[in-house]
């Protein structure tokens, strides 16, 4: 029997439910159709999903007791009509989860039998549609990779043709789908240092300017340049700072901060060994 949900017949139910014979065109888009504990072995993640990383699922635990958001899900047949070679691929899950991918990953991990799901097969209306989906999202997330969202901007421009058709499909600017495009033009090794944040990405920039053979030496003799840099400068302000420039440093210091007392205790406890506070006390006596 086809399920309703606020009056609604479940079209992909009722033709999987009656077989091949059902006279309900398996092919008819179905859209904003909810399906609550759908089993987990009707289901396939996006076998193009952009982020190829799922992380540590240690934080979607709760979803063995809890799903707090139902994933965006096509049916299979919206998305073979899309991409027939991934058959094989999805086998025999009857949907293909666009968003929510991580929370598959962690119900099967956790134990838990079925997801919550909304079946929006208006996203297969054309690749572009869907690759957008399934970027969109992601772009939002803090933790998004920033290799796999260079990529998924690529397959974007791919997919539209222009670098401006996808700024505009992705809500950015052309310069911004610019930057991320020339992230992929790193060495691999950068590329892994910019992944795990040993690279901030306005350097990484500056380096795919380089020539590939060359980037990583260049970076490299960046970083020495820099920590020779901040060396010199610490030395120098150390060399150069006498003792009335101190105090008069430190007395803006706790001017700016408006310290009281139990602040400052508290500062330099956690800060000087107990013989520098034994000293500053005789000072302070020394002073009253």
């Amino acid at each position: 029997m086809a399920r309703k949900n606020g009056g609604r017949v479940d079209l992909s139910s009722l033709a999987s439910s009656v077989g091949v014979n059902s006279t309900v065109d398996p092919t008819a888009a179905v859209d904003g159709i909810y399906r609550s504990n759908v089993r987990i072995d009707e289901l396939a993640p996006n076998p193009r999903n952009p982020r190829s990383d799922l992380g540590d699922l240690a934080d979607l635990e709760s979803i063995r007791d809890r799903q707090l958001q139902p994933a965006t899900a096509i049916s299979r047949s919206a998305w073979l009509r899309l991409y027939p070679e991934d058959q094989d691929v999805i086998r025999d899950a009857q949907y293909v989860i666009v968003n929510g991918c991580r929370r598959l990953a962690a119900a099967r991990k956790f134990g838990r039998e079925g997801l919550d799901m909304v079946i929006r097969d208006g996203l297969a209306a054309d690749k572009a549609t869907l690759l957008w989906a399934a970027i969109a999202e992601n772009l939002e997330r803090q933790d998004f990779d920033v290799i796999e969202e260079a990529h998924a901007v690529e397959a974007m421009v791919a997919e539209l043709g222009s670098a401006k058709a996808a700024a505009e499909r992705l809500n950015r600017t052309e310069g911004w789908v610019s930057q991320r495009r020339t992230l992929l033009q790193l060495d691999p090794e950068l590329q892994a240092k910019l992944r795990s944040g040993e690279l901030a990405v306005r350097h990484a920039r500056t380096l795919a300017k380089v020539p590939m053979e060359e980037q990583v030496a260049a970076w490299q003799a960046a970083n020495e340049k820099r920590e020779k840099t901040t060396e010199q400068g610490e030395g120098g302000s150390k060399q150069a700072r006498t003792p009335e420039h101190s105090s008069a440093a430190m007395k803006r210091a706790l001017k700016r901060f408006k310290a009281e007392p139990r602040t400052v205790a508290i500062a330099i406890r956690e800060v000087w060994p107990p013989e520098d506070i034994d000293a500053l006390i005789e000072q302070l006596r020394d002073r009253g």
